[in-house]
């Protein structure tokens, strides 16, 4: 026992979230429908942004003719914008091999998934102590992470495989839509930083188990990005350019070729950690890196609907 006292969460006063007003739900996310990109990008100046935006799809377009991976990275934000549908789509097409999540991904797609709405009201709640405070979106991941560190599976795996088989509103679950296409999600925890972590029922040692066991499949993923993957990180600023970093080091110290790939970068503003990890440094000795700035609800959907056209 440590020295350090530790705050008891046994009382704490929680709540439902079935019953809290959510910013968000199913109805409101993005819609998979025939359209035509093709025309506009004719149309688009061969210079700066709309340059870079028309070499990234024909990377993209070019890995998957090829069969190399293209990978994702999520934040929490490109589920509540309701992108959800359009990277499903994609996956069911085959164009997406895995996909890299930070913890708030798995809150906002497992309340979507089993309450069809997500994202409370952040600066009310806090006021008065309630924010974070859902007992069945805690308890319920908090169970299904421990019960995967029991049977030795990844923290995405878990969840995905739980949503698959029992969530009323699966189809609109990133996690659960991977889970039934074989499409590997990890999930890289920083302790502290989720709202599940808040609970009595979260477990450190399962939480960082299984954490650690979706790093090294990540690692495992990143591994066939050579000569020709794209890798795209949506809208994390932290903790997936820092994961993709690691994993891009863990590969190359293994003795594997990993160069002549292509990264890229959405975000709603420049931060340094994508530009550095993730836009520069991994393709510094051969490939190469974009950055988009945008609202997501308007660039991603450009972009994922863009390249279905190109690989239809």
């Amino acid at each position: 026992m440590g020295k350090y006292g530790e705050i008891d969460l046994t009382n704490l006063k929680t709540y439902k979230a079935s019953e809290r007003l959510s910013k968000v739900e199913e109805s409101l996310f993005a819609k998979v429908r025939d359209t035509s990109l093709n025309s506009f990008w004719q149309c688009a100046p061969d210079l700066l942004k709309a340059q870079d935006m028309k070499a990234l799809l024909s990377s993209c377009e070019d890995a998957f003719h090829r069969g190399k991976p293209i990978l994702l990275g999520l934040g929490g934000h490109v589920i509540k914008c309701g992108i959800s549908p359009l990277i499903i789509e994609m996956m069911r097409l085959g164009a997406i091999q895995g996909i890299a999540v930070n913890g708030s991904v798995v809150i906002h797609d497992y309340e979507i998934a089993t309450l069809g709405k997500t994202s409370e009201d952040v600066a009310s709640a806090l006021e008065y102590g309630s924010f974070g405070m859902a007992s069945d979106t805690a308890d319920g991941i908090n169970n299904l992470i421990k019960q995967a560190a029991r049977e030795q599976l990844g923290y995405g795996e878990a969840i995905g495989k739980a949503l698959a088989a029992s969530a009323p509103n699966k189809e609109f679950s990133l996690l659960a839509k991977a889970y039934e296409y074989n499409v590997p999600v990890t999930v890289h925890v920083a302790l502290g930083t989720d709202i599940i972590h808040q609970h009595a029922s979260a477990d450190g040692a399962a939480i960082g188990e299984c954490s650690l066991r979706d790093f090294r499949i990540f690692c495992n993923l990143v591994k066939a990005l050579n000569d020709g993957g794209v890798f795209i990180n949506m809208g994390s600023g932290v903790i997936i350019p820092e994961v993709f970093l690691k994993a891009i080091s863990v590969v190359r110290n293994l003795g594997n070729p990993l160069k002549d790939f292509t990264t890229a970068v959405f975000d709603m503003y420049m931060q340094y950690r994508p530009q550095t990890n993730v836009v520069q440094r991994p393709v510094s000795s051969g490939g190469k890196g974009y950055y988009f700035i945008g609202h997501h609800e308007i660039m991603l959907p450009l972009f994922l609907l863009s390249l279905r056209e190109r690989i239809c």
